[in-house]
C-alpha cells in the first residue's frame, strides 16, 4: 500500500510513503518512503517515518517494523537514527545494490513502555 504524502492545506504532494504488504507469518512488515528532492532537508522524511510507525503500531497484528535502505543512502540513514531501529543484517537489492536491514518493534516494551 502507498500513499501520497501530502502538507499544508494546498494539498501540495512531496512524495510517497507506505507499507511494501501486509504482515509477514510473524507480523513484519516493511516500509517505504520517498520526498521529492525540492521539498528534502525539511523535516519531511522524519516526519512521514513517524506516521508510518504510527500507523503500524495500530496495527495488533504487526509487532516489527522494517527498513531496508542502501548502504551508502546517508540521508536515508540519518532519518532513521533517534527512532528506535536495529541493524539486523543485509541483502541485495536489485536497483539498489546492498542493503542493511533494520527493524523495530511496532510498540515499545519493556518498563518504560
Amino acid at each position: 500500500m502507498v500513499r501520497q504524502a501530502v502538507v499544508g492545506d494546498r494539498g501540495l504532494v512531496l512524495g510517497h510513503a507506505g507499507f511494501h504488504g501486509p504482515p509477514d507469518g510473524v507480523g513484519m512488515v516493511e516500509i517505504g518512503y520517498a520526498v521529492a528532492p525540492e521539498f528534502r532537508r525539511r523535516g519531511y522524511a522524519r516526519s512521514t517515518l513517524a506516521e508510518l510507525l504510527r500507523r503500524a503500531a495500530g496495527e495488533p497484528a504487526v509487532t516489527t517494523v522494517r527498513a531496508t535502505i542502501a548502504s551508502d543512502n546517508v540521508a536515508s540513514l540519518a532519518t532513521i537514527s533517534g527512532f528506535g531501529f536495529v541493524e539486523v543484517g543485509e541483502q541485495w537489492d536489485v536497483e539498489d545494490g546492498r542493503e542493511l536491514i533494520f527493524e523495530v518493534p511496532a510498540r515499545p516494551t519493556g518498563p518504560l513502555s
